[in-house]
């Protein structure tokens, strides 16, 4: 996006099968100034991509391809999952949707590369893929067909960020994907020592990630979590030998 915003925006789109829909998806990211473009195992982009991109050209040329979701996920900073289907329950963390204002107000407090993915035109995002993101956001739809045409979708995500991003103050946070990464092992760590339900595991991981999705906490906070996380880890590590 221009303007030196913070942070720095990809447009994700996982296994697309229409050629017209990636055209269709170049040409909204141009008009709401969003260049970067990352495709996992995409369709062909032929003659009828190009067509429906009309001035978009650019944004197609300079696609990043993946081969998998999971190389794609390492290349950014903070996963951002869309999808129409929503879990309403407090209980069920992994298609806990966050509001597109709640997301559009805060997200341009972090620091990094942000991807917002979009699934499938038939089945979307899968489970996994969804639970390796940091939040998951869901536009509002008729209950009785929810689901919406893949570049009508974004436009409406990029629009929402477009207006956010002309009145938001903007500032840094750190915390990238490394921290994640560290934050997530300490606190496996930590379950593995107080021996937390082996059913409840999973569950509990993904409650966390979207926790620390939503608060996108600065360096400081992550440094003083850690900070309490492993002292908790060295107190049960001891008391564990001295018994």
């Amino acid at each position: 996006m221009d303007g030196g915003l913070i942070p720095e925006f990809y447009i994700v789109l996982v296994e697309p099968k229409y050629s017209g829909n990636l055209g269709a998806v170049a040409r909204v990211m141009m008009n709401f100034g969003f260049k970067n473009l990352l495709l996992v195992k995409p369709c062909p982009l032929n003659e009828e991509c190009y067509v429906r991109a009309v001035h978009a050209y650019s944004i197609l040329d300079n696609a990043k391809i993946f081969d998998s979701f999971e190389e794609v996920s390492s290349f950014l900073d903070y996963l951002v999952a869309t999808s129409s289907i929503e879990t309403k329950s407090d209980k069920k963390h992994l298609r806990n949707p966050l509001s597109l204002e709640e997301f559009s107000n805060n997200i341009f407090d972090i620091e990094g590369k942000v991807g917002i993915v979009f699934g499938r035109e038939d089945y979307g995002l899968y489970n996994p893929e969804i639970a390796s993101c940091d939040i998951m956001l869901r536009i509002p739809t008729n209950d009785e067909y929810p689901s919406m045409n893949l570049s009508h979708a974004v436009a409406i995500v990029l629009y929402t960020l477009f207006i956010s991003s002309a009145f938001k103050p903007r500032k840094k946070r750190n915390l990238g994907r490394v921290e994640k990464e560290k934050l997530f092992e300490f606190f496996n760590l930590l379950l593995e020592e107080i021996s937390y339900p082996e059913h409840k595991k999973e569950k509990t991981r993904i409650m966390v990630k979207r926790i620390m999705g939503r608060a996108m906490p600065s360096k400081w906070e992550y440094h003083t979590l850690m900070g309490v996380i492993g002292k908790a880890i060295e107190n049960i590590q001891k008391n564990k030998k001295s018994r």
